[in-house]
């Protein structure tokens, strides 16, 4: 019943927001304490290339670069989450190891990624998944937030019955 409020928030937020229909996620910013912990269930390792689908303000992509000197990559369509994450990126010195590249998550290629971050809703992540299926190398970790990926069977699944802020969250492992 809550994982249907949360869809249903998510989709209200965008719709709010004017966000149009062919948008994979509205923005809903994953609190940090649950960024930590999709990192820390990817097992991400220094040195290692992770992407995030749809980054957002850039947190996990800066946290992945920060925190576990990872070469993180995020993907985010609109303009003012770009401009928003990139300062934040150029503000704390992490250029080298962060980015987040303008555009379309359907037109980046993947196929470097050790590690893949997604929340996005249900319907995206069946969207999404023919493209990963193609592009990811065998061993590639993807997490995904809350909303598991139709048709694949999680490694690991984990449950945080409160992140802080009063709502349970669902994390789950897959490996290709």
């Amino acid at each position: 019943m809550q994982r249907l409020a949360v869809i249903f928030a998510l989709v209200l937020c965008g719709a709010a927001r004017g966000q149009d229909a062919e948008k994979l996620a509205p923005y809903y910013p994953t609190p940090l304490v649950i960024v930590e912990k999709m990192l820390d269930l990817g097992g991400l390792k220094a040195g290692e290339k992770m992407f995030d689908l749809g980054s957002g303000d850039g947190r996990i992509v800066i946290m992945a670069a920060q925190k576990y000197h990872a070469d993180a990559t995020g993907v985010e369509m609109a303009d003012d989450l770009y401009r928003q994450s990139m300062q934040k990126i150029r503000s704390l010195g992490l250029e080298k190891t962060a980015r987040i590249i303008h555009g379309d998550i359907f037109k980046q290629d993947y196929s470097s990624a050790d590690l893949l971050t997604v929340y996005l809703l249900p319907v995206s992540n069946d969207k999404v998944r023919p493209l990963l299926e193609k592009q990811l190398k065998k061993g590639t970790r993807i997490v995904s937030h809350d909303f598991p990926f139709r048709d694949w069977t999680a490694e690991k699944e984990i449950t945080i019955e409160d992140d802080g802020e009063g709502r349970s969250h669902t994390l789950y492992l897959y490996r290709r």
